[in-house]
């Protein structure tokens, strides 16, 4: 086993039981360390936080906590794979919940851009369309095709695909509150982007 602070393989073990890294001096738990890995086995295979917290025997807040930090850290790291990459083609999306597909709540609908870029895709989430609640919302769907922002080369695109798999992952939520709208977005994002092994891995290396 290799330090979880600076892979290090040189670690003691302590009377507490705890390890402590012989080249950053730092101590952890072991039993935490496993925890932490099923922890995140589970999140990974689209375990819910109620049978995370059943299977593991753990309280259910405390599989909410870790939950969140995990979504959290993979924010972090998408965005640092974003950087310098060349830019294929975008386009932009709106996203509303199926029971909200109504004249009345057409303006709580989600705005967020798409890229791809190499065998990925990277998102921004774009700000709120409440901003054109004055617009008749017959009339919003010739608005948003003057000013849709989209560059995009085929029919059939990552993009697309991107987009079925995003609709198909986020029915398993049963709703997401708005300020967390961004996190389940990235953890799909990352989802479709990566394998389950490379998951599994990645958040090993960046818990």
């Amino acid at each position: 086993m290799k330090c979880p602070f600076c892979n290090h393989n040189k670690l003691y073990l302590l009377k507490t039981k705890q390890l402590k890294c012989a080249s950053c001096t730092k101590k952890f738990s072991l039993e935490k360390i496993n925890r932490t890995n099923q922890l995140i086995e589970c999140f990974c295979n689209n375990f819910s936080i109620n049978k995370t917290a059943k299977f593991l025997g753990l309280n259910y807040q405390t599989v909410a906590n870790e939950y969140k930090n995990i979504r959290e850290n993979i924010a972090n790291f998408l965005e640092t794979q974003y950087v310098n990459k060349e830019v294929l083609e975008y386009d932009e999306y709106l996203y509303l919940e199926k029971s909200k597909k109504t004249k009345e709540k057409f303006f709580e609908a989600k705005n967020f851009l798409t890229f791809h870029y190499e065998d990925k895709v990277y998102n921004i989430l774009m700000p709120n369309i409440a901003r054109y609640k004055d617009i008749e919302p017959k009339d919003f769907s010739r608005f948003m095709s003057l000013h849709k922002i989209s560059k995009l080369e085929k029919k059939e695109t990552t993009i697309q695909n991107f987009w079925e798999f995003f609709e198909n992952s986020i029915l398993k939520y049963k709703g997401v509150k708005e300020e967390n709208f961004f996190y389940y977005l990235k953890e799909i994002e990352f989802k479709f982007n990566y394998l389950l092994e490379e998951q599994l891995k990645i958040l090993e290396d960046i818990r």
